[in-house]
């Protein structure tokens, strides 16, 4: 059996055209067949592995494909189905658990470790079934073998499943059920190497995070004892050669017990982690991450020479490797034009997309194997790349740098009960009735804004379109007796993106897509420079909406954090720095709406959690700054002008203090498809301002009844204060249709009115 060739962890999955989310909604729509939905998903897969042996990878070729989630499929590898889905089997089973049907809520969705992307949480419990079920991977495999491929299917690992996982019944710990998912991975391994498989790949993440509900000590004991188990299983009988990988984060503490476990390479992150010199791998590859698989600039390849031959004094056998999977990054910087001819040939020249990247590891390959000599001109070629881009425009702005130190401790509004008592002139409702922001995105809206930007209609034209879809969206509102409205943003094409476009410092892509959670995909902003604000960006918008309704619009705003977790960001000065900056390009905005009239704005924090580091040791540091930023931008509102905040997806407990440090007067917050989980948290935390726990899952199509509203609104008054609970979604409503969320919204409404009746407003 061969050895391992350097590699990467994975690839972009979604398709350099988007080809996975086009098939997936087709299918969705009953557009295509089981049979073509199949089909399409295959040519991709075979076009990636085709791509990757076109720039020059060799050896075994990573699989890290999925139809929707990689952590959804190993619970469906594994048949670990909850007890509501019992019955159904295939795609039916696979996308029910995913997206849910008419009767039965998905599993839970959050964030992947600190990253973007959003992963669906197990549900385990002792009458979980475990064991081998679902064999689509092993398939796969087999067929791209008889083809001639040699591919290393990616799986996520048995332990960090578990540690991702939640008990399906209260108190319960997943990993009590180690045992019975090393059992099924060895049937896993046997069948792949009966498949004909001679590597596979399996990501133990987990491994490397402190903010796991598992202890991390628990966590490390866990792994090195199911790979103990799993690594004495005979290599290319009873499994392949097993690449154990431990991407984001540091997993230095584990890696000489887990060298000696029998497994034939492990994958470090040295990017985000550490490698020291002096300990003893020994008899292993280590396949060393020194090309970043989360960020889209350059790699220093002189640095990563060092490291490279830093990493020799381990004594494994070293090949180079990509930090990540480059799922987190888009396909090819040749896909990209940028509209200034100057900057689009510095950018051209900082950026490394995941072809790129592939090619830095096939250059770093060949000067690891042939000497460094044989690459010199790589080496200086980057070095010259990025020391040009210090010298270019924009990069470095002194007088917005002077400004953020000048206006770095104004981060303090008045007292929050002076606060109420000045915004009671709003003369809202108790359980006031809100959406978080964004209506759905017609087909119209979407073929407007590509007509206006491939300039077949003029800006009168499509600002007259999309005037016409605000008004639809405030009438809507009003018909369905919502309190306070939003415009919709129909004029939006993402939320971080249409802020990018107005502010200085960034640049946007044409096909730069990142896959968010099965068919959604994200095109993050590249932050190159410094950032300001230099003109009004919301402020005309507001206006209109406000001018066409009595009830009170929110202006909408997305704040310093969000932006930065969503974009690919400059790493050439500290990110509090970046986000002050960002920051004060919002307090300007917030100053320019209040003086058009706005009483209300939401400054959106939904990645708060998300960029929680893995290591608890570095928590304080940055919920200080992010917390901080926050603060700077909404500093200079009026007592009067209500600001509002958002957050969705994440395990808000452990932030809840520094969610409590935001002081918003109102925070939306996700909570439905987690089935109200955060109300112990803001009971013992004794939260004392405003929340609007979310009663509606949009990332789910299911419309909920009146009473599953009404459900989740009495838990959440049990908890909440009368006169502090809003009343919401759990998010945005873009990805949703028009038909589901009329649906929706009208029981929402009609919960809100059925608790105001049952709890009436107490008079002062």
């Amino acid at each position: 059996m061969a050895e391992l060739a350097s590699t990467i962890a994975g690839y972009p999955r979604i398709g350099r055209n988007r080809e996975l989310k086009r098939a997936l909604e087709s299918f969705w729509a009953g557009k295509i067949s089981e049979d073509q939905f199949e089909e399409s998903v295959a040519q991709l897969v075979r076009t990636n592995l085709a791509t990757l042996t076109q720039l020059g990878l060799t050896g075994s070729l990573p699989d890290s494909s999925t139809l929707y989630d990689q952590v959804l499929d190993t619970t469906v590898l594994l048949g670990a189905t909850p007890e509501r889905f019992r019955g159904k089997t295939g795609l039916d089973l696979y996308f029910s658990l995913a997206r849910g049907d008419k009767t039965n809520p998905p599993l839970e969705m959050t964030k992947y470790f600190d990253t973007n992307y959003h992963y669906l949480v197990p549900e385990i419990d002792a009458q979980t079934p475990i064991a081998l079920t679902d064999r689509r991977v092993i398939e796969r495999a087999r067929a791209l073998t008889d083809e001639g491929i040699n591919v290393r299917p990616v799986i996520v690992g048995p332990v960090t499943w578990l540690a991702l996982a939640k008990g399906a019944s209260e108190g319960y710990e997943p990993l009590e059920r180690l045992d019975d998912a090393i059992t099924a991975f060895a049937d896993v391994l046997r069948e792949l190497a009966g498949a004909g498989v001679e590597w596979v790949q399996i990501d133990e993440p987990a491994l490397v995070s402190g903010n796991l509900a598992a202890d991390r000590s628990a966590v490390i004991n866990a792994t090195v004892r199911a790979w103990n188990t799993l690594g004495a299983l005979k290599a290319g009988v009873n499994r392949p050669k097993v690449l154990l990988n431990f991407p984001y984060g540091d997993s230095s503490a584990a890696l000489e017990r887990l060298a000696h476990t029998g497994v034939e390479a492990l994958g470090v992150d040295v990017v985000r982690g550490l490698l020291p010199a002096n300990i003893d791998l020994s008899g292993i590859t280590l396949a060393v991450g020194v090309v970043n698989g989360r960020n889209i600039w350059r790699t220093d390849l002189s640095a990563a020479r060092d490291v490279l031959e830093r990493a020799k004094a381990t004594g494994a056998r070293i090949v180079v490797s990509t930090s990540t999977s480059l799922q987190h990054v888009p396909h090819s910087v040749a896909d990209e034009h940028w509209d200034d001819p100057e900057l689009d040939a510095h950018l051209h020249e900082w950026l490394a997309f995941a072809d790129e990247k592939v090619r830095e590891v096939e250059i770093l390959d060949r000067g690891l194997r042939g000497g460094w000599s044989s690459i010199e001109d790589e080496i200086s070629q980057a070095s010259q790349a990025l020391a040009r881009r210090q010298e270019t425009a924009g990069v470095n702005n002194a007088a917005i740098r002077e400004r953020v130190q000048r206006l770095a401790t104004a981060r303090d509004r008045v007292d929050y009960a002076q606060r109420v008592l000045a915004q009671k002139s709003l003369n809202l409702p108790h359980f006031p009735t809100t959406t978080i922001g964004s209506f759905p995105q017609t087909v119209d809206v979407r073929k407007a804004r590509a007509a206006f930007n491939r300039a077949d209609i003029s800006a009168d034209e499509y600002t007259a379109q999309i005037k016409a879809e605000v008004e639809r969206v405030i009438r809507l509102q009003e018909d369905l007796g919502l309190d306070v409205l939003v415009h919709g943003e129909p004029e939006r094409n993402d939320m971080v993106q249409y802020f990018a476009e107005q502010l200085t410092g960034f640049s946007v892509t044409a096909n730069g897509w990142v896959q968010s959670y099965g068919s959604r995909a994200t095109r993050p902003s590249i932050l190159w420079g410094d950032v300001e604000r230099t003109h009004d960006i919301t402020v005309d918008w507001w206006k209109y909406a406000q001018s066409l309704t009595d009830k009170p619009v929110k202006g909408m705003l997305t704040g310093p954090v969000t932006i930065i977790a969503w974009s690919f960001v400059r790493e050439d000065i500290p990110l509090p720095q970046v986000a002050d900056q960002i920051a004060l390009a919002l307090r300007d905005e917030i100053d320019a709406l209040q003086e058009a009239g706005a009483r209300i704005v939401q400054v959106d924090e939904p990645a708060l959690r998300e960029l929680l580091p893995l290591e608890p040791a570095a928590h304080e540091q940055y919920l200080t700054w992010a917390v901080d930023a926050f603060k700077l931008a909404t500093a200079g509102a009026a007592p009067a002008t209500q600001i509002h905040t958002h957050l969705c997806y994440s395990e808000f407990g452990q932030i809840i203090d520094a969610i409590a440090a935001l002081d918003a007067d109102v925070t939306s917050i996700e909570a439905a498809r987690s089935k109200m989980e955060v109300l112990p948290d803001l009971q013992a935390h004794g939260f004392s301002h405003q929340i609007g726990p979310g009663v509606w899952d949009i990332h789910s199509p299911r419309v909920p009844s009146v009473s599953e509203v009404k459900k989740l609104l009495d838990e959440a008054a049990r908890v909440v204060p009368d006169d502090h609970l809003w009343v919401n979604p759990d998010c945005g409503l873009k990805t949703r249709d028009y038909p589901e969320t009329i649906a929706t919204l009208k029981n929402l409404v009609t919960a809100a009115q059925e608790i105001r009746a049952e709890k009436p407003e107490k008079s002062e």
